[in-house]
């Protein structure tokens, strides 16, 4: 990646209201660096973002606690899509279970207890409405 990328994704999780191009590596989605900001500010820790291994990626790696929590960030502007809680279709969970399992295999889980989250952002990047379900499968 190159500096110019690297500092246009730093900028997107300094400033989670900028909009910036989703999937390019490099770039936060804004939604997804506002889940980042709002858990953090409860005390969670960052361990990865953007977490890519073979077959897909991982929005957010982080430790809340004694738990490790792999953390699924959902975005929907409008309802004529369904909300982000529609969004999390069972293909979905699938793909970041086996995501998730990867990336323990590569890194480890320090025997800590795994979990599954979701943040559930509804609204676009003027108004958004975050949603946090622990759990969420």
């Amino acid at each position: 990646m190159g500096r110019r990328a690297a500092r246009a994704g730093d900028a997107a999780l300094r400033d989670p209201t900028r909009t910036t191009k989703s999937g390019v590596p490099g770039h936060a989605h804004w939604a997804e660096a506002l889940a980042r900001a709002a858990l953090e500010r409860r005390g969670w820790t960052t361990v990865a973002a953007n977490a890519r291994v073979p077959g897909g990626e991982l929005d957010l790696v982080m430790h809340d606690g004694a738990s490790l929590v792999f953390v699924e960030v959902r975005q929907r502007a409008g309802a004529a899509q369904g909300g982000a809680a529609d969004s999390l279709v069972a293909r979905k969970r699938a793909r970041v279970r086996r995501a998730a399992a990867l990336w323990l295999a590569r890194h480890g889980g320090d025997d800590r207890p795994v979990r599954f989250d979701a943040v559930l952002v509804d609204g676009d990047a003027r108004r958004p409405r975050l949603r946090l379900v622990r759990d969420a499968f």
